[in-house]
């Protein structure tokens, strides 16, 4: 390689500005795409569907890409979520110039997955994956970690990411399971299509252990669906906190997030080791982030899911609350704990 092209790449990994957008396996090559910071922040995801046109766009080698990239690499650190969850508001308020740069679902981590679905070796999945994480880590200002907000979809790999990186801290998040359920119960079809979707990648993930053989999905519903999912991700998540730890792993709740906004920012700021002040993430908790919807700039507020389950038909309540015990009975039966390890906040 010529040390102009040397030069060049090495230029374009360690620029924040070119984001590793997608991972192309048949050419082991990095798609960017060049995006600023007032861009991430208007996206609520870094997907296709949202991106604005026009971006400039270059296509790299990735053994070329980390190796420009690795020397300029920052923390990296993780939210983990079982989706409906207010992850998202999360990585919102953790996108903070000059301690923290928030990246919400990035879309290389779902090429990875599906890569993974569809065959590829372990060995060829860890490397690559331990490369893209090198690639994201990229701050936009010195001394800022970088905080990932993958899909849900990457769940199955939380375990590996964290082995592969002592240093990074994750916290992993979820919404009560009849708070999920009313999520999902509102949306009505496209819900259903949602959890059914996400369900089978769990599947192919090895992920769900349940006690049920493969064509008794069949004979359930929805939101039994939605809630068998749910607890595939649960296990996960008592799976990484047993092997991990607290002091690398917590786990929270979105009820006592949005309760506690204050606290759990301060205890996430000890956890991801950011150098802010109390006052900084009560401000923070009070200020805007949280009090719109991280999807649709609508007003929210801690009471706006209950009113949202209580405006449920009857027929969907009841269908929650039955699905709930029916839950309650499937995880006792498979050894899963409803109350995860390593709570962030006491």
């Amino acid at each position: 390689m010529t040390d102009s092209r040397a030069s060049a790449v090495e230029t374009i990994a360690r620029d924040p500005l070119w984001l590793p957008h997608r991972y192309d396996p048949g050419y082991d090559a990095i798609h960017y795409l060049r995006l600023d910071r007032a861009q991430h922040d208007a996206l609520t995801f870094l997907i296709d569907s949202e991106l604005p046109a026009g971006l400039d766009k270059l296509v790299l080698e990735r053994a070329l890409s980390v190796g420009a990239a690795a020397s300029g690499a920052a923390p990296l650190h993780f939210i983990f979520h079982s989706a409906y969850c207010c992850s998202t508001l999360l990585a919102r308020a953790f996108n903070q110039p000059g301690i923290a740069m928030g990246l919400k679902e990035p879309t290389i981590f779902n090429d990875i997955v599906g890569w993974r679905r569809r065959g590829a070796g372990p060995q060829r999945v860890a490397a690559v994956l331990s490369d893209v994480m090198t690639l994201l880590a990229q701050p936009f200002a010195t001394g800022e970690a970088v905080i990932a907000k993958p899909s849900n979809v990457l769940n199955g790999l939380a375990m590996p990411i964290l082995a592969m990186r002592p240093e990074t801290h994750a916290l992993l998040l979820h919404a009560p399971l009849p708070v999920y359920l009313a999520s999902i119960a509102k949306k009505g079809m496209w819900g259903a299509l949602w959890v059914r979707e996400h369900f089978r990648g769990a599947l192919k993930d090895g992920i769900v252990q349940l006690g049920f053989q493969a064509d008794d999905y069949l004979g359930q519903t929805d939101l039994q669906i939605a809630a068998a999912g749910w607890l595939a991700q649960h296990a996960v998540f008592e799976a990484v906190v047993k092997r991990f730890g607290p002091g690398r792993v917590r786990t929270l709740d979105s009820d006592t997030l949005l309760a506690r906004k204050g606290e759990a920012l301060a205890a996430l700021s000890r956890l991801f080791g950011l150098a802010m002040t109390r006052e900084q993430t009560d401000a923070i908790a009070d200020g805007p982030i949280f009090a719109r919807h991280s999807k649709f700039a609508t007003p929210f507020g801690a009471g706006q899911r209950e009113r949202e389950h209580e405006a449920l038909p009857a027929s969907q309540r009841e269908e929650i609350e039955k699905v709930t015990v029916w839950a309650e009975a499937v995880a006792a039966h498979a050894g899963i704990p409803l109350q995860l390890g390593a709570p962030l906040l006491d």
